[in-house]
């Protein structure tokens, strides 16, 4: 029980690796308060995670003995980033661990000079200015706590480049930035701050191929045969699969990594190695 006596505050919990992370803190004797915005955004070329997708994982929580907290929240605003946190304190009394996960790969599949204004900042928003947002609200309670452990969910995507993905690159690049300068910001009170940089992912049930598919058509890949075309460029011919990359985040969220802040662990099967 790894967790026990913490509580975690997991974005983006509805579905994939936050659901993933979700289930494996409250397994290690976590409470969870759950974020995801269950409604689609306009610009977004996918479904994003939905409302009873959220209640699915408060409910696989509490299985695994878990006290639960959902909350509807859109991480662009910042208001509704600021009340979910404090209805978290409010039902818990503290957040011990964040795990930085809302985030989308799309708009893109295009050169960077054909993205247009409104889907550069769509991807910045969300997926840089959004975690930003998260820490903001959550830092004092950890600093005046003098502990605490954020984990800001990048990708390789953060660590090399990608064609026809300017906008997600730069976003994820910047969150590992973003990373490094808060963890110097939050040494002094012993609050760790560290990237996960995940590689090609399986999907989840609950995912059903739409992220790497989205991936995929902005790749020019064949999307029936995307799948196979990511695990040929694995050095370990073989997908990450979620519960590698969640092993990750629990080892990042308890006291094991007790003096690990503003690196970057990458889960990516050697892609970024060569």
């Amino acid at each position: 029980m790894r967790l026990s006596g913490k509580t975690a505050f997991v974005t983006g919990a509805g579905r994939g690796l936050g659901r993933e992370c979700a289930v494996r803190f409250a397994e290690k004797g976590a409470d969870l308060v759950l974020l995801d915005i269950g409604e689609d955004v306009p610009g977004v070329p996918y479904p994003l995670a939905t409302t009873a997708q959220l209640k699915r994982t408060e409910a696989l929580c509490r299985q695994a003995g878990a006290a639960t907290l959902g909350v509807l929240a859109d991480v662009r605003n910042p208001a509704g980033v600021d009340t979910a946190v404090r209805k978290a304190l409010d039902r818990f009394g503290r957040i011990d661990v964040l795990v930085n996960n809302a985030g989308i790969a799309a708009p893109a599949g295009k050169p960077v000079h054909g993205i247009s204004e409104d889907e550069w900042a769509l991807m910045l928003d969300v997926d840089l200015s959004g975690a930003w947002r998260v820490i903001r609200a959550v830092a004092p309670g950890m600093l005046a706590r003098r502990a605490g452990s954020i984990i800001n969910v990048a990708s390789t995507a953060g660590l090399v480049g990608y064609r026809h993905f300017a906008a997600y690159v730069a976003a994820k690049h910047g969150l590992v930035g973003l990373t490094k300068a808060a963890a110097l910001d939050l040494a002094p009170a012993r609050v760790r701050v560290n990237a996960l940089c995940p590689g090609s992912v399986r999907d989840t049930p609950a995912v059903e191929g739409r992220m790497l598919g989205e991936i995929a058509r902005g790749l020019e890949v064949d999307v029936d045969e995307h799948e196979q075309t990511f695990v040929a460029a694995q050095p370990t011919n073989a997908l990450v699969e979620p519960a590698e990359v969640a092993g990750a985040a629990l080892w990042l969220a308890s006291d094991d990594s007790s003096h690990v802040t503003g690196t970057t662990v990458t889960v990516d099967g050697g892609f970024t190695a060569r």
